[in-house]
């Protein structure tokens, strides 16, 4: 007993508590709705245009400006690189040496004579590599080994352009010294219009001492995002009417046999995140010593006849390491390595051009202002909506990951998702006050509504129209309506009497009551009388060009909404009466028709009628 009594008295708290919190929910709800409800009756459908053009306007500026939308793409797409199921394989002709912590314990300290480079040059020509690219920077010969120098100057000679060496682009500052040069006569300088000025501009190259060295030398600059991620590796610098290479494209360019001119400005890096899915690496010490030094002292060494080799340090101290999308710190050889790979394997990302993402919000952004102005949407474009977007982010997230193709489109969608949830928010602002909901418009007053006036809309097809025609005469015409009803009306609209795709939708999807209170008989009918004419006319506005097939027929009723001393269950037992009454009644008449709410309540009132007792025989 005791525990019955504690279930009651639990199930009468939350009761109480849940009535509470409805009860002040609802409150706060009507402080901020209608407010917003009067501004949507002033702005009307002007507001659709509106936030659309704004919304393009922004796109037009951020395009002009910080490029939100950029950042916003490069770093989800930081994120989708590294959920990708499986990663592209390294095709094996791109092969890194790197200057280890091994190669410096068994080569000695760095930095190393330039003998030793010029031994480490001579082993991977003797092993029949295609191209070398040397990540390190020798801008000064060197007073204690000067035999060195040579020597390394006669292999860059001997090489004939399939060793290519770093060199870097001085500040502006130093562009008017007298070790500048007209960018036309740079090492490796190619055009990029049709007919460039020469000689150019004047910059200052940090380039290799020797004279061989020099001519065969291409940039080592990188240019990082603005959040100082690696993610697109720049192949060339353009100063003027000329270009030039990057260390990347020169080495490239040395084993495809391609002009670096052919190559694109910039690639986007298929990064791997997996160690075992990296390019191959092979320590510069078990090259200069024709053995295993480092690492598995059993192990042979690899084949590099035929390869592209990128040589650079990864030591400790000396690395030089920049953060990619899969690895905070990258050394930089590597990523030169990745940027041959792409080129000569052709598998760098494809993304569209960086306007598409801006071009297709403007569009989508618009197309959402103007499916809204014409009238509320049907509530199924939101699961088309939402269905359309993840087929979109699906097929980007499959293109990067199976095709190497990714179309940075997620930031764009959350933007134009955002002004469909906008227009969404105001559309139901107006259909909340145009249905009579309490949170957008006062209630139900009966002082001032003691009379209600009643319409029945009913859509009648033209006869011989087929099921899909009438399926979409249908969707129009109530298009039609709610745009006529959000514009602001005294009328309250009960549109749709059943559930939506019940099993009764079908025979009543095509029927709406519109309600009008007032203080007396008259009034209340002129108002429902004006308001009718009203829609007429706003129906028939476009008939040329948006045809129904078909006509409005509309059934009326007037009757007294509250009597003297009627209580609250009395006055909603005679709404109810009046509404089943509008509902069976067989007299309609055209909507184009005039109507002077003729028909009232019958002698016996809807209370009587409803206490009435059934007959025995009716009920089965």
């Amino acid at each position: 007993m005791r525990w019955r009594q504690l279930l009651s008295s639990l199930e009468a708290g939350f009761a109480w508590l849940g009535f509470s919190f409805v009860d002040r929910w609802g409150a706060l709800e009507r402080g901020y709705r209608r407010p917003f409800a009067k501004i949507a009756l002033r702005l009307g459908f002007g507001l659709y245009p509106a936030l659309a053009l704004c919304a393009v306007g922004w796109l037009a500026w951020d395009w002009n400006h910080g490029r939100s939308l950029n950042a916003a793409e490069d770093a989800i797409f930081d994120q989708v690189i590294q959920l990708r199921p499986w990663e592209p394989q390294p095709s094996g002709k791109v092969v890194v040496v790197e200057i280890d912590d091994c190669s410096i314990a068994a080569e000695g300290p760095w930095p190393w004579s330039r003998a030793q480079h010029a031994d480490l040059l001579d082993a991977l020509d003797r092993a029949g590599v295609r191209a070398v690219g040397y990540d390190v920077m020798f801008v000064e010969p060197s007073r204690a080994d000067p035999m060195g120098d040579s020597t390394l100057e006669a292999m860059a000679e001997g090489g004939n352009g399939r060793f290519v060496f770093g060199s870097t682009v001085a500040p502006d500052a130093f562009a008017g010294g007298p070790g500048a040069k007209p960018v036309s006569k740079a090492p490796g300088a190619f055009p990029v219009v049709a007919h460039p000025r020469r000689p150019g501009e004047r910059i200052a190259l940090l380039l290799p001492y020797g004279q061989a060295m020099a001519q065969h030398s291409a940039l080592l600059d990188v240019v990082r995002d603005g959040d100082a991620i690696m993610r697109d590796v720049p192949l060339r610098k353009t100063i003027g009417d000329w270009a030039l290479p990057s260390l990347g494209t020169q080495v490239a360019a040395a084993a495809s046999g391609r002009s670096p001119a052919s190559y694109p400005d910039s690639i986007r890096i298929n990064w791997r995140s997996k160690p075992a899915d990296r390019l191959s690496y092979v320590s510069a010490a078990n090259l200069i010593e024709g053995r295993t030094v480092c690492g598995d002292r059993h192990a042979a060494l690899p084949d590099l006849r035929g390869r592209t080799v990128l040589v650079g340090y990864t030591a400790a101290g000396l690395s030089d390491i920049k953060p990619t999308p899969v690895n905070a710190a990258t050394p930089g050889v590597e990523i030169h390595a990745e940027a041959v790979e792409a080129l000569l394997n052709d598998s760098a990302i494809w993304m569209p051009p960086a306007g598409f993402k801006y071009l297709l919000a403007a569009v989508l952004v618009l197309l959402t202002g103007f499916v809204f102005h014409r009238g509320e949407p049907a509530w199924e474009i939101d699961a088309i909506f939402v269905a359309s977007n993840l087929v979109l982010l699906a097929v980007s997230f499959i293109g990067l990951t199976a095709f190497g193709v990714f179309f940075d489109i997620f930031a764009a969608l959350g933007f134009v998702s955002l002004c469909f949830g906008f227009c969404r928010i105001y559309a139901a602002t107006q259909r909340g006050r145009a249905i009579g909901n309490d949170d957008y418009r006062p209630q139900f007053d009966p002082d001032q509504h003691r009379w209600l006036a009643l319409a029945r809309l009913r859509f009648v097809p033209d006869a011989g129209v087929d099921e899909p025609a009438l399926e979409r005469r249908l969707r129009e015409y109530r298009r039609r309506l709610r745009r006529f009803l959000y514009l602001g009306t005294d009328a309250v609209a009960l549109e749709g009497i059943v559930e939506y795709k019940s099993w009764l939708w079908e025979a009543m999807n095509d029927v709406t009551v519109l309600m009008w209170g007032g203080p007396d008989r008259a009034a209340v009918a002129a108002t429902a009388e004006r308001e009718l004419r009203a829609l007429h006319a706003h129906l028939t506005a476009h008939e040329h060009l948006l045809p129904d097939d078909g006509s409005v027929r509309v059934a009326s009723m007037i009757s007294v909404a509250v009597a003297d001393d009627e209580t609250i269950a009395q006055t909603r037992a005679r709404t109810c009466a009046v509404l089943g009454r509008l509902l069976q009644s067989q007299d309609e008449r055209p909507l184009s028709m005039r109507d002077p709410f003729s028909a009232d309540e019958t002698a016996t009132s809807p209370i009587e009628q409803a206490t009435t007792p059934v007959p025995a025989a009716l009920v089965e």
